[in-house]
């Protein structure tokens, strides 16, 4: 098993079950201030969840099962490795992310087609449904519209569950690979990492600057990588992705969407990622239409965007 450390012209790997040193990075494994008498009591004290879901409108599976038989095919983009590209989804309509030649990871940006301020929220679709997220699974978006923008209808990796170091698939943990961490740790001027593929996809897509885009480039879901928590630092780590040509992630689009996807640098992600020394395949993405009338029989629409008044406790 492999971990996230610093290389001299990438960010490499090191082997986790040989002897490292890593105090230096990490916070310190020796306390500076004496436990309390009743430590093990504070510790022992059992954990809730922060968000529980029980209220939650689950998303309608089945209404979505049922619109997406013998769906049509509208469009096929090829992603190229190493490189990102825009499509739109109208809502109501299904995409695939598709492994295509050869194991690929792939970073997955999401907006309202009509509003490049509404987008994915990765950290409280994490809050919401779990570290890794499959069928059934939506993708928020951010404050203050708090609504589904996608859910998750297939996942053919959904047997690979989490293993014996705790890895499971496409995540939300990781931001994104980008240049600035890469120039953090090891002074490299590397120019396609998920972050600026991303830039260059979005600004050509909207005719804006990259100046304008970047802050419209938001954490992702890691589409098909392979990542957990280490038990000892409880570090981020990574390990090749157990994707194959044929498998895929499918979506169904809650609103009209525009979406970038990044072929990840690091290939699937078993060893290094920004740099161009890893093995990368293009990846597929595909855009399906209903052919039935299952969604206009039940009226179904557009999620609502979030009820709150937004007055703060500070009138209107």
């Amino acid at each position: 098993m492999q971990a996230l450390t610093t290389g001299a012209s990438h960010l490499a790997c090191f082997d986790i079950d040989a002897p490292q040193t890593l105090n230096h990075l990490m916070k310190s494994r020796t306390p500076d201030f004496p436990a309390p008498l009743d430590a093990e009591k504070r510790k022992a004290i059992r954990p809730v969840v922060c968000y529980p879901v029980d209220q939650l409108q689950v998303a309608p599976l089945e209404l979505y099962f049922r619109a997406r038989k013998n769906f049509e095919l509208v469009e096929s983009l090829e992603v190229p490795p190493r490189e990102a590209r825009t499509f739109e989804i109208p809502a109501g309509h299904f995409f695939r992310i598709v492994c295509v030649d050869g194991p690929q990871v792939g970073d997955l940006n999401l907006w309202q087609a009509e509003n490049l301020k509404e987008r994915f929220y990765s950290g409280k679709t994490r809050a919401l449904h779990g570290t890794h997220l499959s069928t059934g699974d939506r993708l928020w978006s951010g404050f203050p519209y708090l609504r589904p923008l996608a859910t998750i209808t297939a996942d053919t990796l959904d047997w690979y569950g989490f293993d014996e170091f705790g890895a499971g698939v496409h995540d939300v943990i990781g931001t994104r690979c980008d240049p600035y961490t890469s120039f953090l740790l090891n002074q490299t001027q590397y120019h396609h990492c998920c972050h600026s593929n991303l830039i260059r996809s979005l600004a050509q897509k909207t005719g804006l600057s990259k100046a304008e885009i970047e802050a419209d480039v938001h954490d992702v879901l890691n589409v098909f990588m392979c990542t957990g928590f280490l038990q000892d630092t409880h570090q981020y780590f990574m390990k090749a992705s157990p994707v194959r040509p044929g498998d895929y992630l499918e979506f169904f689009a809650e609103v009209n969407l525009l979406g970038a996807l990044s072929a990840c640098p690091g290939g699937d992600c078993g060893s290094e990622h920004s740099s161009d020394s890893s093995t990368c395949y293009p990846l597929r993405v595909e855009h399906y239409r209903p052919t039935n009338d299952e969604l206009t029989k039940v009226g179904w629409r557009s999620p609502s965007i979030n009820g709150y008044d937004r007055s703060h406790g500070m009138g209107n």
